[in-house]
């Protein structure tokens, strides 16, 4: 499929490079099947029947962009994506010593094949970080780090000497302000290099007023990866290839899907995409339940090549049935599910999501989401004013009935 069919003009006015002042005085635009109207995000709550699940990805980005700079003044940045050894992101994040990262490089060839290393000031101590390249995986590079005060865990150096990485088309430096508004009021969970933007709407008070409601909540984890910014360049979808991304859910929230009796909100194309996910993940488990844990994932085309499909609740049923048998808490798993046009969901009744790029698989998802209708959402919401993209609006689409 051309991806020329999901090109839009996007001014760049219409991108909002700062979130407003109150994350849920942002416009809302609300598609129902049948029509589109507007309000703000506040009201959220009066959208949303009472049988209502919410389900949120409590990702919380981590300051990934770290800048070495040389003797000669050349800086090199490096950008960690996902964990190499450990793998495992809880366990890499407490290592004190040495633990390596699949990185992408900024000013590469300034970087030959000599150690970096920075000055990290800790309280009333210093640290010194250095990195070392150590071949490459797929794309990536591999930078093992290393530091000799053990007192001091890798999430801890992170944090204290690394920038928060904004997207890049807001064509700005990330901010002091940014800390805050660029992650979600929910976020718990360290590991993503880009936040589940749907979610940056969300206060307290709604929250509150949501669950007043007796609106349902639910979380899962999927940590969001840099080619989330990776715009389908290929002719056609076909042609584009989808990054890993890292998930886990709960025992509790799988529970929770599949008991739940009514409709299921997804906040974020995160949320969709994990959720998707445990479809086939269970699918398989249904029919291998002694799986090898590395085989847990999700490939990009899998769903389009799928036979014998199984009920969504059997497939959740069969993730159950492997936890008890190894006694994890948790599913721990790795998708590259990509959600285009053609593809049948399983799960959401309804989507929360921002205004994406033209040629994203972001607008993809929302195409297969809601149909054609996407191009009608779209032209409305740029000629009402709405803010595109990750500090810009809302909206609440239902289901595409077929």
């Amino acid at each position: 499929m051309s991806i020329d069919r999901f090109d839009y003009p996007l001014p760049d006015e219409k991108i909002a490079k700062y979130p407003l002042q109150d994350r849920d005085a942002s416009k809302l635009l609300v598609y129902d099947g049948d029509g589109i109207r507007a309000d703000r995000f506040h009201a959220l709550a009066d959208y949303l029947p009472a049988d209502s699940l919410l389900l949120f990805n409590n990702t919380r980005v981590i300051h990934a962009r770290l800048i070495f700079k040389k003797a000669t003044g050349a800086r090199v940045e490096v950008f960690c994506l996902t964990p190499h050894d450990p793998a495992d992101y809880v366990v890499n994040f407490q290592q004190r010593g040495r633990c390596s990262w699949n990185c992408m490089i900024g000013n590469a060839r300034r970087w030959k094949d000599e150690a970096l290393s920075m000055e990290i000031p800790m309280g009333e101590e210093v640290v010194e970080l250095r990195a070392e390249k150590r071949g490459t995986d797929g794309e990536d590079t591999v930078v093992a780090f290393s530091w000799e005060d053990g007192s001091f865990s890798f999430s801890e150096l992170l944090e204290a000497a690394g920038k928060l990485p904004i997207p890049p088309y807001l064509n700005r430096p990330a901010e002091a302000s940014d800390e805050d508004s660029y992650q979600t009021v929910y976020s718990r969970v360290e590991g993503s290099v880009a936040a589940p933007t749907a979610g940056l709407h969300f206060t307290p008070g709604l929250m509150t007023r949501i669950r007043e409601k007796g609106i349902q909540t639910a979380e899962v984890t999927l940590h969001v990866g840099a080619g989330t910014f990776k715009p389908v360049k290929s002719a056609t979808m076909e042609g584009h290839d989808m990054h890993t991304e890292f998930i886990s859910v709960s025992r509790a929230t799988l529970e929770k899907l599949r008991d739940y009796p009514g409709r299921l909100v997804v906040v974020g194309t995160t949320s969709a995409r994990t959720v998707e996910s445990l479809y086939y993940i269970g699918k398989k488990l249904h029919a291998s339940p002694d799986l090898d844990p590395e085989r847990l994932t999700v490939e990009q085309w899998e769903p389009y090549e799928e036979q014998d499909p199984i009920a969504p609740r059997q497939a959740l049923q069969a993730i159950l049935h492997y936890l008890d048998g190894t006694g994890e808490a948790r599913l721990s798993a790795t998708t590259r599910l990509m959600i285009a046009p053609g593809y049948r969901f399983h799960f959401p009744d309804a989507l929360i999501t921002n205004f994406h790029q033209p040629r994203s698989t972001l607008l993809l998802l929302v195409s297969a989401f809601v149909g054609e209708e996407w191009q009608t959402i779209y032209r409305f919401a740029l000629a009402n004013d709405f803010r595109f993209l990750s500090y810009g609006d809302g909206s609440l689409l239902w289901k595409k009935s077929k």
